[in-house]
């Protein structure tokens, strides 16, 4: 019996040396989240990922981790993180199947544009993307995000999208099914470090939570912040509406780590394997 016990108990340990972050955020899959544990040293590690910074954290006070965000495009398999003075840690991307989603819109101009607006769109794009590529030193102020509105899920993140019948990019975040007006609130502390009316996006505004995580609010009907301004969490930043590429009010969240849009499920303890 004292055997068994021992034996239980050693079986325990992993779990229980687990942190909270660890627990929360760990979904090692493309599109999801890697949560690695780091070597420790006073300072916090300075890791990279694919190039790009990623964003460490103490986790309860007790060891460094690395929270990488993984794209879409990685295949399962073995990836690893490069440590400042340090050996590259290793890690394990797993398998996940996203469903697929047809949408139909009138407007042709939205799923094949005409040479001008794909100009505008490239423009566009180039913009949001270097606001995704900032990275701020600052810690972000809570890791398990709040929804920006209360309401159900309508599309989830990964969804092949299909355009009346082509085939299109990903959907990049998920959608709350709420009414035109609700107020969107920052799930962090930030920086508003992008806002804009885009082609597909609509009304649009970027929130830096610090290291490289960033939030991205999209097809609102009203913008409530300006460009530099530092919310805290739970600031009130637009209102949902139907602008840009939209079939109808919802809102529409990103979230990015290291410059990889994830599954901001995960930070909402709402993520389906």
């Amino acid at each position: 019996m004292r055997l068994l016990g021992f034996l239980l108990l050693c079986l325990a340990l992993p779990i229980q040396a687990e942190g909270f972050l660890t627990r929360l955020l760990n979904k090692p899959v493309s599109g999801g989240v890697a949560v690695v544990a780091l070597p420790e040293q006073p300072q916090a590690p300075q890791a990279r990922y694919q190039g790009k910074p990623v964003l460490v954290v103490r986790e309860d006070g007790r060891r460094w981790i690395a929270i990488v965000g993984i794209p879409l495009t990685v295949k399962p398999g073995q990836q690893q993180i490069e440590v400042e003075g340090a050996q590259a840690i290793p890690f394990q991307v797993g398998s996940k199947r996203y469903q697929e989603q047809r949408i139909t819109l009138k407007n042709q101009e939205q799923v094949n544009p005409s040479p001008a607006n794909l100009k505008r769109i490239e423009r566009e794009l180039a913009e949001q993307t270097r606001a995704y590529q900032q990275f701020s030193p600052g810690t972000p102020s809570n890791l398990l995000l709040d929804r920006p509105v209360n309401g159900p899920l309508s599309s989830r993140f990964g969804v092949r999208r299909f355009f009346n019948g082509e085939e299109r990019n990903p959907h990049a975040g998920l959608d709350f099914a709420v009414p035109a007006g609700t107020p969107v609130k920052a799930p962090a502390a930030g920086k508003v470090t992008l806002i804009g009316d885009y082609f597909f996006n609509g009304k649009t505004v970027f929130v830096d939570h610090g290291q490289g995580l960033t939030s991205m609010f999209c097809h609102l009907s009203k913008i409530d912040v300006r460009l530099g301004q530092q919310l805290p969490r739970g600031a009130v930043l637009g209102r949902v509406g139907a602008t840009g590429r939209a079939t109808g009010p919802h809102m529409h969240w990103n979230v990015s780590l290291n410059d990889a849009r994830v599954d901001p499920a995960i930070f909402i303890g709402a993520f389906e394997p």
